[in-house]
């Protein structure tokens, strides 16, 4: 489970589990390959600001956070086969199953806790 911080202040908790990709082989890999799509579970890509679906089998959402772990960009159900350019001041990407972002309503300016 993660939370996230809303810009009111109130802070609520997600159940999906984040797993840290933090190596360079990790990231490098991803999702990719995965036949199934994830569903209780993200991960976690840092250091990073872009992504590619190349070799995707499912659609997932992005959320790209700044070093405070604020969530400076959204991109809602991001299909196999494209890319999210680079994000400004992101510094990290957490992939979550496709429709996260609308289902918990996360919004930009929140603050994310892992």
């Amino acid at each position: 489970m993660f939370k996230i911080k809303d810009l009111d202040g109130v802070e609520r908790e997600i159940p999906i589990t984040i797993l840290p990709y933090n190596t360079f082989l990790k990231r490098l890999k991803g999702l990719m390959f995965r036949l199934k799509p994830i569903r209780e579970e993200g991960i976690l890509l840092k250091p990073c600001n872009s992504i590619h679906m190349f070799f995707m089998f499912f659609a997932i959402d992005v959320v790209f956070v700044n070093e405070e772990n604020e969530i400076v960009y959204l991109k809602e159900h991001v299909k196999p086969w494209t890319v999210v350019w680079p994000v400004k001041g992101a510094v990290a990407a957490i992939e979550l199953p496709n429709g996260t972002i609308s289902n918990y309503s996360i919004k930009t300016g929140a603050t994310i806790k892992m």
